[in-house]
């Protein structure tokens, strides 16, 4: 009885073990995360200086988002985040007059804290590299333009796991987005120093394969 006892434990065991382990988030791990994700820039982003004299206010947007990233050690992995373009409402002197549209592909290197273990809730932090590409620019009763962008990013998320495949993800990030503006207005050209600097907050679901 004893024995036949021990026989069974040892078989239940061996049944759960592979079910676990795949849990396990490590190196070699291919993911995708998706979501909505908002992009709200700090506030007083600039000024255009005298004559002008226009403080500069971006608005917040929402959108679809995701990522792409891999694994290359238990506790480290490289993450590529995309999105759709977005679009802010720029207010002059809190006048709503221009509007600018931006994609921020954003690259970051990962660290795991709790890699390789079979924990449900896998924390993890980055820093990485932003590139933000404007486009769209426009002004009322004249033109803008805005120079592209590459900066410094931060990151921090958690995967709660469901599966095997399927976690649920919040995560943000902290983008150093600068650009120099140029407003045209009246055949003159006016510049300014456009500090965007978002946080980007995401919640959706995550991938792995």
């Amino acid at each position: 009885m004893r024995r036949a006892l021990l026989v069974s434990s040892l078989a239940l065991t061996a049944a759960l073990v592979p079910a676990t382990s795949a849990l396990a988030y490590g190196q070699g791990d291919f993911y995708t995360r998706f979501g909505v994700a908002k992009v709200a820039p700090q506030s007083d982003n600039g000024d255009f200086g005298a004559p002008l004299n226009m403080k500069i206010d971006a608005d917040d947007d929402s959108g679809f988002a995701f990522t792409l990233g891999y694994r290359f050690h238990d506790k480290l992995g490289v993450e590529l985040l995309a999105a759709q373009r977005f679009e802010h409402q720029v207010a002059l002197n809190d006048d709503n007059l221009a509007s600018i549209k931006h994609l921020p592909p954003t690259l970051t290197l990962q660290y795991y804290p709790l890699g390789g273990t079979d924990a449900r809730v896998q924390p993890y932090l980055g820093a990485g590299i932003n590139y933000t590409h404007f486009s769209d620019e426009k002004l009322d009763g004249g033109e803008l333009d805005l120079d592209d962008s590459w900066g410094a990013a931060a990151q921090l998320g958690v995967d709660l796991l469901i599966d095997d495949h399927w976690a649920l993800n919040a995560a943000a990030w902290y983008l150093d987005i600068d650009s120099d503006a140029t407003a045209t207005l009246g055949g003159t050209d006016y510049d300014a120093k456009l500090h965007i600097d978002p946080i980007v907050v995401m919640g959706g679901l995550s991938y792995r394969f």
